[in-house]
């Protein structure tokens, strides 16, 4: 079956999974395949929970190889990209692509809030922004869209090019590069590279970048790129400072826009490149400053990110869904300079450093010890390997353990720590 023919499949049921869990009446099955699971095993599962089509690559037990319901191809997640760059080409509409080593889901969030508050926007759910989520995200955009935003992760080289070749960014933004995946990017240079793919296309391909002009490695990475937006803190078509984040950020506007004021309900100083970079994308597609300042002040995060958790009169920064040595430098520095009378840290480790694993691990402590806190409690990971002078609980589930035990009352504490960490579970 040719692209085109499985396209007029899809435009009758125009819903995807991969999953069988969430299968609904109507939906295509694709079949993927990894290391310790096979789809193909459960396509006529699919079809009993309502599939209208499965697509797979190999023979299903018990259904007739010409059942014309079970689509054989030679390999479905090829076939799956293949069909989301087929629909990505019937749209002629901005496609604005997201990545960097720290913030896209934010920016993304924020962007999508932006750009939805007077646009038919499209955009990746959650984190699905993998070989499998970029291309289940193009196949959700529906034919009355006006805008897409699609946020691509990567740990290694090639990948960010592999996804701009099915979803063909018209824009493009690079929230930074920073010390995440080194192991698979083999040092910040090779995070440049990868990530700096996203800005090879739009070179290639004339697309539009927007710059945060204070990282003077993002101007050389998008030299050569004819249309690019910069915002910034001095220099952008959109520029502005923090104004206080105690707790919450609110950015004063000082360029660019009539907006004086934003005022977010996101933690933390490091938002503030995410949050102008919002505005500077809405400035430049014209969405009206007063939807903007709006979106974004309505924004509430919801998802481990910048999220700001009241309980048992506690007040805990809640920033688990990823952590590497930028990341993690930036959530400690911002907490060091909250003002409250208590304040306790909860760290976990940091993943896919490679050899750079310890060290990083090192300087994390060190800078731990350059701030007082009440406590500090280091969680799993390469924290176990190194001298520190803090407490050490293996796991999420000690320090939940841990956590109970304390009886905190009105007390600040930041959490945070690599996603396979699972640091949210010790609010459970």
């Amino acid at each position: 079956m040719t692209i085109q023919e499985l396209y007029k499949i899809y435009l009758q049921h125009p819903s995807v999974q991969t999953d069988t869990r969430k299968i609904k009446k109507g939906d295509i099955f694709f079949a993927l395949k990894g290391p310790n699971f096979n789809g193909n095993a459960f396509a006529a599962k699919a079809f009993e929970l309502g599939a209208s089509y499965a697509v797979i690559d190999e023979p299903v037990q018990d259904i007739p190889s010409n059942n014309a319901q079970f689509i054989r191809v030679d390999d479905v997640l090829e076939t799956l990209q293949s069909l989301a760059q087929y629909h990505r080409e019937q749209f002629n509409i901005p496609f604005i692509a997201i990545t960097g080593s720290n913030g896209k889901t934010t920016t993304k969030e924020l962007v999508y809030a932006v750009l939805s508050s007077h646009f038919i926007t499209y955009t990746t759910q959650g984190n699905l922004n993998n070989h499998i989520g970029v291309p289940l995200t193009l196949l959700s955009i529906r034919n009355d869209a006006q805008m897409a935003v699609i946020e691509m992760g990567a740990n290694h080289q090639k990948e960010i090019e592999g996804y701009c070749k099915y979803a063909e960014p018209t824009h493009g933004i690079i929230t930074n590069a920073g010390k995440a995946h080194l192991e698979g990017f083999g040092g910040i240079e090779g995070v440049k590279k990868g990530k700096g793919e996203l800005f090879d296309y739009l070179r290639a391909h004339k697309g539009t970048a927007f710059i945060y002009a204070d990282y003077d490695y993002l101007h050389d990475m998008s030299k050569g790129i004819e249309q690019i937006e910069t915002y910034g803190t001095q220099i952008g078509a959109v520029q502005g400072h923090v104004q206080s984040s105690e707790p919450f950020l609110q950015v004063a506007i000082t360029t660019g826009l009539n907006i004086r004021s934003v005022r977010t309900q996101l933690v933390g100083e490091y938002n503030l490149p995410n949050v102008l970079c919002a505005l500077a994308v809405g400035r430049y597609f014209g969405v009206p400053e007063a939807k903007m300042a709006a979106a974004i002040e309505n924004y509430s995060p919801s998802n481990s990110r910048s999220q700001m958790v009241e309980k048992d009169s506690n007040h805990i920064i809640l920033d688990a869904y990823n952590a590497n040595p930028s990341s993690m430098k930036a959530a400690v520095e911002n907490f060091a300079r909250l003002h409250a009378p208590k304040k306790v840290l909860m760290l976990g480790g940091m993943m896919e450093l490679g050899q750079e694993s310890i060290e990083e691990h090192r300087n994390i402590v060190a800078l731990i010890q350059s701030h007082s806190w009440d406590r500090v409690v280091l969680v799993g990971g390469d924290f176990g390997k190194i001298d520190q002078p803090f407490t050490f609980l293996p796991d999420s589930t000690a320090a939940k353990e841990w956590y109970q035990c304390q009886g905190f009352k009105d007390t600040h504490i930041l959490i945070k720590g690599s996603r396979s960490m699972q640091m949210e579970k010790i609010l459970e």
